[in-house]
């Protein structure tokens, strides 16, 4: 019974850290990761060798590397440079850059799936580079990144916990606290789990939401 009111009384300080620091965390890292991403991508099919050598390298290095060591570099290791973050920026640059990196590669996939026919339909058209870019390219490999960039994001949610490392309060953070004092490893481990879980299968449900509208406008474009 004393376990079962530990469960209760720890529930809503887990889930309340996923509200107010994981899923916010993961929402500001992956929007701005989306920006690095696909510039990354882009600077990657440039055929300016000095953007393209830039951009192979970072997602070399970045993917070539654990985040856990990432996050270090940048907080414990700034420092000594004169760069002093606090945990909560510096968490956000890890993940940002890691987003970066990663999605990068989705992201030039998708771009590069495109016919390139329908670029010089465009430039027959008389449109110009962006008008290509945003009104005919984009919306097309929209479609084709959204299954892995929603899953990248998913897992973005999971990668948080490693923030906790630098003791930004999140999830994993929040059951550390509450170990320390109840003495419940594998029963508050375990919730933690929990709490990740709903979390990941609520965005789960979103992805498949927002796969099936894009999939639909899709089809009416097409028809």
């Amino acid at each position: 019974m004393a376990k079962l009111q530990l469960v209760l009384d720890s529930f809503w300080p887990m889930f309340k850290a996923g509200l107010t620091i994981s899923v916010p965390l993961m929402l500001v890292s992956f929007a701005l990761g989306l920006v690095l991403a696909f510039a990354l991508a882009l600077m990657r099919m440039s055929k300016i060798a000095p953007l393209k050598g830039i951009a192979w390298f970072v997602v070399w290095v970045i993917r070539g590397t654990p985040l856990l060591v990432q996050i270090f570099v940048i907080y414990f290791g700034l420092p000594s440079i004169g760069l002093v973050l606090k945990p909560i920026p510096s968490a956000i640059m890890a993940l940002v850059i890691s987003q970066g990196a990663y999605n990068s590669e989705v992201i030039r996939a998708a771009l590069g799936s495109i016919p390139k026919g329908q670029f010089e339909a465009c430039k027959a058209l008389g449109m110009n580079k962006l008008q290509t870019m945003t009104e005919v390219i984009i919306p097309q490999a929209a479609l084709v990144a959204v299954p892995s960039l929603g899953n990248s994001f998913i897992s973005l949610l999971k990668a948080t916990s490693l923030v906790s490392s630098i003791t930004v309060a999140e999830i994993l953070m929040t059951a550390k606290s509450i170990i320390a004092v109840r003495f419940e490893p594998l029963l508050l481990y375990c919730e933690a789990a929990f709490v990740y879980l709903i979390f990941s299968t609520l965005l789960t449900w979103l992805q498949g939401k927002l796969e099936k509208k894009l999939g639909k406008h899709l089809v009416d474009t097409r028809v």
